[in-house]
């Protein structure tokens, strides 16, 4: 285990050995992912929007039963069933609350008084100064980098944006895979950075070996952006299937939406009534079509059949831009291990003694 630490305020926050955080991907991060990178000394995120509530108590449980390191789950802020799958994870005593949309104030002080860290996931500053000014402790910052739903704004112009607007820690996503960049992050005022794809593409990840290949032979450029599977910018893999959906007029696309809408609603547990009172929840506040949240059912079932199934003929692949730089399948523990002794190597190799104070001021640098 390497002993090239680097303490932030990432790291006292939570209490991870190393400031790297491991995403909530659904369908991907399950417990055996999140339980090898709490293991590894990141921050493991489970991924619960894919799971029914009884399935995320036990999946909570498995990975407490793999490693006693801090862990954290992944919620839906607009879920209806959101106060209930916070409850699990404070009953659980899990360390981290993540969020993909902004949680409400109330919910963030119920999370809060229990002693759970609350840590939303932005893309935006005056989204990052809203959840700050509501009590979030930390957000995690995605730029358009970075895999899945994604913004347009490129991680090197946001992330100094959202460093200057807010007091709390500050972590950075969207093109990270290796000590450089989390060098870098701490330059901008990163508190430590957060990997999607790069963790996918790991040994311990549970994701068929068939579709790691396809991310393996992958060029930067075999990564894009489609509004083809749920309406909104989605990064992703260009496939056949996604050449196919760009193709796809409106009809097309919404008759395969009712179609993922009822299979969602059959593998999620839900009931129609529940479905639609999510739909309201994710239109609240936004300028959203009902077209746009009907289409929003393509994802999670269009990710499904890859990332569980290794269909890639027939599903969906996230990706960051980032795939196109990776070659290897490293465990979480060998990842970690290497990618905070290149961090410490980076440091040390900075010219001029200008560097080298920058370096001796770091925090956790001797």
């Amino acid at each position: 285990m390497s002993d090239a630490t680097i303490a932030t305020r990432l790291t006292e926050l939570v209490g991870v050995r190393h400031p790297v955080v491991q995403t909530g991907m659904g369908w991907v991060a399950g417990p055996r992912l999140v339980s090898a990178s709490a293991e590894a000394g990141a921050l493991g995120i489970l991924a619960s929007a894919t799971m029914t509530v009884d399935q995320l108590r036990s999946a909570v449980r498995e990975v407490k039963s793999r490693t006693d390191a801090p862990f954290g789950v992944n919620l839906r802020a607009d879920a209806g069933d959101a106060a209930e799958r916070a409850r699990i994870i404070i009953d659980e005593g899990v360390k981290v609350a993540s969020f993909a949309l902004a949680p409400s104030r109330e919910l963030i002080a119920r999370l809060k008084d229990a002693g759970v860290v609350v840590i939303p996931s932005i893309g935006a500053r005056r989204h990052a100064e809203k959840v700050a000014a509501w009590g979030a402790d930390a957000v995690i910052v995605q730029g358009g980098e970075g895999g899945g739903h994604t913004g347009s704004v490129a991680t090197t112009v946001l992330l100094p944006q959202i460093v200057d607007a807010v007091d709390i820690p500050v972590v950075a996503a969207g093109g990270f895979h290796d000590g450089r960049g989390l060098v870098a992050a701490l330059a901008y005022g990163a508190a430590g950075i957060a990997m999607g794809t790069r963790f996918l593409l790991t040994s311990d990840s549970t994701v068929p070996d068939a579709v790691k290949a396809r991310y393996l032979a992958a060029a930067v450029t075999d990564v894009t952006v489609t509004t083809k599977v749920d309406g909104l910018p989605h990064r992703m893999l260009r496939t056949e299937l996604v050449d196919a959906l760009e193709r796809s007029g409106r009809a097309a696309s919404l008759l395969r939406a009712v179609r993922h809408a009822a299979a969602f609603r059959r593998e999620s547990g839900m009931s129609w009534p529940q479905m639609v009172r999510d739909g309201l929840a994710m239109k609240h506040g936004k300028d959203l079509t009902w077209s746009q949240i009907l289409l929003a059912a393509n994802t999670p079932m269009l990710l499904r059949a890859s990332m569980v199934e290794g269909r890639t003929d027939l599903g969906v692949m996230a990706s960051g831009q980032v795939a196109g730089l990776i070659d290897d399948l490293p465990s979480c523990a060998e990842l970690v291990d290497r990618l905070m002794a290149e961090a410490r190597a980076t440091l040390q190799a900075l010219p001029g003694p200008e560097a080298r104070a920058t370096l001796q001021a770091l925090p956790g640098q001797d």
